[in-house]
């Protein structure tokens, strides 16, 4: 497993302009505060029928990254979804919308940065994109570029860093 620092990265490619670094707007849930991987992206609102799909397929060496529009009306991540996505291999979630079940995921051994906790769940409508361009917390989130993800914040690079 590739160990890193964002601090460490910030310092040796921000001059490069080969990094963008996230607005931290995000709060950390999940046993595992530190990951990285590669970028798929969802566009969803308030619903999570793509999300679910999405995290029954294997994740390994990836990072979803799903913009729920900001939404604070419901909770696109529950102690079920992040299970699924830990036993399908992903590395982590990054999640523009909210969560809930937070004490049991903050027992699961997966990192997921969201924006707030929120107790009532998702709709089920069938709409949303995969593996667009998504953008918020001042960065564009492109599929298969690079996520690293630690307590001093969020850093996305189009190639690997390290």
């Amino acid at each position: 497993m590739l160990t890193f620092s964002t601090a460490a990265l910030c310092d040796a490619y921000a001059s490069t302009k080969n990094i963008q670094i996230a607005e931290p707007i995000f709060q950390s849930y999940g046993a595992k505060p530190d990951f990285s991987g590669q970028i798929s992206t969802l566009k969803i609102f308030e619903n999570d029928t793509l999300l679910i799909n999405t995290l029954e397929e294997s994740g390994q060496n990836r990072v979803l990254v799903v913009d729920g529009g900001g939404s604070h009306h419901c909770a696109l991540i529950d102690a079920e979804l992040a299970r699924c996505a830990l036993n399908k291999g992903w590395q982590g979630l990054v999640v523009y919308g909210c969560i809930r079940d937070a004490s049991q995921i903050n027992q699961l051994p997966i990192g997921i940065r969201a924006l707030h906790t929120y107790p009532l769940k998702t709709q089920k409508k069938n709409h949303g994109d995969r593996d667009i361009l998504v953008s918020f917390a001042g960065i564009n989130f492109r599929k298969d570029h690079f996520l690293y993800a630690d307590a001093d914040g969020i850093i996305v690079s189009e190639s690997q860093l390290g």
